[in-house]
C-alpha cells in the first residue's frame, strides 16, 4: 500500500513558529544568522559524515545527501537515510566530477557543489524546494506523518503532514516549519507503550519504512486468500468498513492509551463499529481489496496519529 490519509484516525494540538531567516540588515542582524547558518552546516556535516553506528538508519540529512546525489545521476539507490557503501561511492563520484578531492567526506566545497542545504537552514513553507525539503520530508515520514513522494517539492501533501505532526507535537498547525517544528522532529521516534500479539501468521514481506521513493507506514504479512486475521490486543472497533484511498476492506482497533491497530486490504470484515474485542478474536479474512496486487495483510500501528514500526510491538 503506497501513500495514505486517515484523517479520522489522526492526531490534535499547537504554538507558533518564528520565521528563521528575516535578516534586518543591522550588522549585528547578519552576524547572527551566519553564526546559525554555520552551526546548522556543521551539525548537518556531522550527520553526513559520522558512521552509521553513531547516527542509527533513517537520517533526514543522508536522505537528502542521496536525493542530491541521485539528481546528479550517481546515486541510483533508495533514499533511505542510510550512509552505506552505495552512497560513499557516489559521494566519490560526485567529487571527481566536480573535479574535488575524491575522498568521500562531505565537507564545505562538497556541499556547495551539490546544493546541499541542511533541514533548520531556513523557514520552510509552501513552494519551497531543495535538499532541505527532502531532509524535513524524510523526518515527517519517519516520524509517522508520510508527505507522499520523497521530492524536495513543498506541496499540498507535505503541508498536510506537517500539520498533522505540528498538531501531534503540541505546535501551531500553521503548515510552516521553523525552530520549533525542527526541534519537535530531533525527538525520539515514538514507540507503542504496549505489546502486541501478531494478527496472524506469515512472512513479512514488506516492512516498515522508505519503498521506492515513498514511505511504507506499515508492514505487509503474507498469508493466503480467507486466511483469518486476529486483533493484536484487546480494544473496541474504532471503523469497519471500507475506506478510500488504497485501504480497502478496513478494520481499525483502539487500545487506549492513543493506541491504534489497522488492518487492510480484508476480504471480509467479522466485527462491527463499537464493538468490544478480546486479544486473539478474529476481526476479519485476509483479501487483496483497495490498492492491493494480491492477497495480504497490511498491519499498521498508530500512537497518537502517529504511525509506528509494527515490529517495535510484536
Amino acid at each position: 500500500m503506497r501513500r495514505r490519509t486517515l484523517a479520522a484516525f489522526g492526531p490534535c494540538t499547537d504554538a507558533s513558529v518564528p520565521e528563521a531567516e528575516s535578516a534586518r540588515g543591522t550588522a549585528a542582524s547578519a552576524s547572527k544568522l551566519r553564526s546559525v547558518r554555520a552551526k546548522a552546516a556543521v551539525v548537518a556535516l556531522f550527520a553526513l559524515v559520522a558512521p552509521a553506528s553513531a547516527r542509527g538508519a533513517g537520517d533526514p540529512a543522508v536522505a537528502a545527501l542521496q536525493s542530491a546525489l541521485r539528481a546528479r545521476g550517481v546515486y541510483v539507490g533508495l533514499i533511505d537515510g542510510v550512509r552505506g557503501p552505495a552512497t560513499d561511492a557516489a559521494v566519490v563520484r560526485a567529487q571527481r566530477r566536480a573535479a574535488l578531492a575524491a575522498d568521500g567526506i562531505v565537507g564545505p566545497l562538497t556541499r556547495r557543489a551539490l546544493r546541499l542545504r541542511a533541514l533548520g537552514w531556513r523557514t520552510l513553507r509552501q513552494r519551497a524546494a531543495g535538499t532541505d525539503v527532502v531532509a524535513l520530508q524524510f523526518a515527517l515520514s519517519e516520524r509517522g506523518f508520510p508527505c507522499g513522494t520523497i521530492d524536495g517539492e513543498f506541496g499540498a501533501r507535505t503541508e498536510r503532514a506537517l500539520r498533522q505532526f505540528q498538531r501531534y507535537a503540541g505546535l501551531s498547525p500553521d503548515g510552516v516549519a521553523g525552530r520549533q517544528t525542527f526541534d519537535a522532529l530531533r525527538a525520539p521516534v515514538p514507540h507503542p507503550p504496549l505489546s502486541l500479539a501478531w494478527p496472524l501468521s506469515g512472512a513479512v514481506t514488506d516492512g516498515f519504512g522508505p519503498r521506492g521513493g515513498r514511505f511504507h507506514t506499515g508492514v505487509d504479512i503474507a498469508a493466503p486468500m480467507g486466511a483469518s486475521v486476529a486483533a493484536a490486543a484487546s480494544g473496541r472497533v474504532a471503523y469497519a468498513a471500507d475506506l478510500a484511498g488504497g485501504w480497502g476492506l478496513l478494520v481499525s482497533i483502539a487500545h487506549g492509551g492513543g493506541v491504534r491497530t489497522l488492518y487492510a486490504h480484508l476480504s471480509r470484515i467479522d466485527v462491527r463499529l463499537g464493538q468490544r474485542v478480546q486479544a486473539g478474536s478474529q476481526v476479519g479474512l485476509v483479501g487483496a481489496t483497495g490498492h492491493a496486487s494480491g492477497p495480504h495483510l497490511h498491519f499498521e500501528v498508530r500512537v497518537d496519529g502517529a504511525a509506528v514500526d509494527p515490529l517495535s510491538a510484536l
